[in-house]
């Protein structure tokens, strides 16, 4: 070939490498993620697992058993590539599921404790695991080896953790001595504590770090602590039983959930300027990714509330199935999925219109989820950031962790088709069959597109 002709390929040549190396991110980018439920068994009569929901199509496309106690807690790492869940109290153990394979490939014996949730720190490089009951220290594993190492000593009942957004502090709610332990992060020591109300649970950090915002169920009231001095600046009077929180990514205001209203909170004065009405013993809220707004589980009204946080009124309350527990949305923030415990079913609401579009057969008593992004090169793969919703059963509450020991997991495609007809179970509007890849977007013009350029270089030679 002469060095003219070699010229004139080069260009078109690099041109439809780059145009591949494109698609291929298009194609990616694009992909739906993948929504991973926690059950205690499936229609099969099989054991507790974790059933992997396509989103694109609401199918469950694989099914990962676990052992043989009661999934209380699932967790992602910040990578995405792992999902952590732990059994509880008969099993008491850590397993790790790697997303690109849908199997566990490690478990962490925890040994006779009553694990009850589990934190990742920012970093991704420690993971804690709080204890239930009468138990007096917090786990502390090494994802990178998954061992176990030094407690951190608190006392009994600290359930609950949260972390500083640079992951230097740690600050833990105990709700029997009605105390904040604050945690160097670096040394896992126990460096401070606050007296707060009576049973504080579940604090939210703003995201400039700031400000911890902890409700007290016992006082009606919200204790916030600024960080830098590690004092209650303000206890501020809300509903009655204050027990879950959630935080606007702009740290303008802060969401509390009462017994059967919502307390809106303006971080710049620390005051209620709301209080949104709701259900009955709110389960769980989260924030939609543009802030736009609030779902909130009511437990016993079957259902979710969706509040406007321009407004703070409620502009939907969408019927779903019985106990309402874990809930989360996907990064688009186009869908939320509502995991009913009593129902042995997944609600998916269409977010545009805040109406139920699909109901998922995702196993028996679920009651934990998180919803894992596609973000690898490879497209197999159902990996990636974490949107994660706190998960807990009757008082048994949730956690994840890692291991060394590989086992086999089983992967059934298309496994929600199989088992509509078991039990009187039907997956709705779920028509989509998941062995379509339609999770894959993207993939069908890339895969074309590839064998075009395929072409043009045999046509070339």
């Amino acid at each position: 070939m002469s060095n003219k002709a070699r010229r004139e390929k080069t260009p078109i040549k690099t041109f439809g490498i780059t145009a591949l190396a494109i698609l291929i991110l298009v194609g990616i980018a694009g992909a739906a993620p993948f929504a991973y439920v926690t059950n205690i068994g499936d229609y099969d009569k099989r054991g507790p697992n974790v059933a992997v929901i396509d989103t694109a199509t609401n199918n469950v496309t694989a099914r990962v058993p676990l052992g043989g106690g009661w999934p209380v807690g699932i967790a992602v790492n910040p990578a995405g590539t792992k999902i952590y869940v732990v059994d509880s109290p008969s099993d008491s153990t850590v397993y790790v599921i790697d997303t690109a394979t849908n199997k566990v490939s490690a478990k962490v014996n925890l040994g006779s404790s009553y694990p009850a949730r589990i934190t990742f720190n920012p970093a991704g490089t420690r993971v804690y695991v709080t204890k239930q009951h009468d138990y007096t220290d917090i786990f502390v594993i090494n994802p990178a080896t998954n061992t176990l190492m030094a407690p951190i000593i608190v006392g009994p009942s600290t359930y609950s953790i949260a972390f500083t957004p640079d992951g230097k502090k740690i600050y833990a709610e105990n709700c029997n001595n009605n105390t904040i332990y604050v945690i160097d992060a670096a040394t896992n020591k126990v460096t401070a504590n606050i007296s707060v109300g009576d049973s504080p649970y579940k604090g939210v950090i703003t995201p400039d770090g700031k400000k911890v915002y902890v409700p007290n169920y016992g006082s009606n009231t919200v204790s916030v602590i600024d960080t830098a001095t590690d004092n209650v600046i303000a206890t501020v009077p809300v509903g009655n039983s204050p027990h879950r929180a959630a935080v606007t990514s702009d740290g303008n205001k802060v969401y509390v959930a009462n017994n059967n209203t919502v307390s809106v909170i303006d971080t710049a004065t620390d005051n209620i300027i709301a209080t949104v009405p709701v259900g009955t013993s709110s389960h769980e809220i989260v924030i939609s990714p543009d802030g736009n707004k609030i779902y909130l589980g009511n437990f016993y009204n079957e259902s979710v509330t969706v509040i406007n946080t321009k407004t703070n009124t409620v502009t939907a309350t969408v019927p779903v199935g019985e106990w309402p527990m874990g809930i989360a949305v996907t990064p688009d923030g186009k869908k939320v999925y509502v995991v009913n415990a009593e129902s042995d079913n997944v609600s998916v609401i269409d977010t545009a219109t805040d109406t139920v579009t699909a109901t998922v057969n995702a196993g028996i008593y679920p009651t934990g989820i998180v919803i894992v992004p596609l973000k690898d090169s490879n497209m197999t793969a159902q990996s990636t950031e974490t949107n994660s919703s706190s998960t807990e059963d009757r008082g048994i509450e949730g956690t994840n962790i890692s291991s060394s020991e590989e086992i086999n997991a089983v992967e059934l495609n298309n496994y929600s088709d199989e088992n509509n007809s078991e039990s009187g179970k039907d997956n709705g509007s779920n028509t989509n069959e998941s062995s379509k890849n339609n999770s894959t977007s993207g993939f069908g013009l890339l895969g074309s597109l590839t064998c075009l350029y395929g072409g043009w270089k045999l046509g070339k030679r």
